[in-house]
Order: C-alpha cells, then sequence, then structure tokens
C-alpha cells in the first residue's frame, strides 16, 4: 500500500501565513472602528441601530474575497 503525499499535505507557504495575520488585523481594526462609533450610535433610536450595526457586522466580509484570491493565488485581480 503506498501513501502519496497530496498538495494539501505539503507545507503552507509564507502567503497563507500573511493572508490570516492580514485577515485576523482586518477583523479586529473594523470591529474597533464600529465600537469608537458606538457611543454616537447609541444616541440612534433601536429601530435605526439595528440595521446599522446589521451592515457594519457583515460589511468587513467584503474585503475578504481580493485577500483570499491572493492567498491562494498571489494576484488581487481575476486572471482571464
Amino acid at each position: 500500500m503506498r501513501c502519496y503525499a497530496s498538495a494539501a499535505m505539503a507545507q503552507p507557504s509564507s502567503r497563507k501565513l500573511a493572508g490570516i495575520a492580514a485577515i485576523l488585523l482586518l477583523i479586529s481594526v473594523w470591529a474597533s472602528f464600529v465600537a469608537a462609533l458606538a457611543p454616537f450610535v447609541g444616541t440612534w433610536p433601536v429601530l435605526v441601530q439595528a440595521p446599522f450595526y446589521l451592515v457594519m457586522g457583515t460589511a468587513w466580509i467584503l474585503p475578504l474575497k481580493p485577500l483570499l484570491r491572493w492567498i491562494e493565488t498571489g494576484s488581487f485581480r481575476v486572471r482571464t
């Protein structure tokens, strides 16, 4: 019985490590930004705060697509 090494078992590249660090940095910076707005947003009616926090809670995902593409391919753009 032979055991073949697959690409998934290969050592992760330094780009993946840098990408994970960038994702964690993005999340912490975004959370700090939203938390800094909390005293201002806290004065709004609850029915206005809820959509604000819903949007802000999902908006940090938008920059992830190019970052994940860079982690996998080394390029931020889609090559056609």
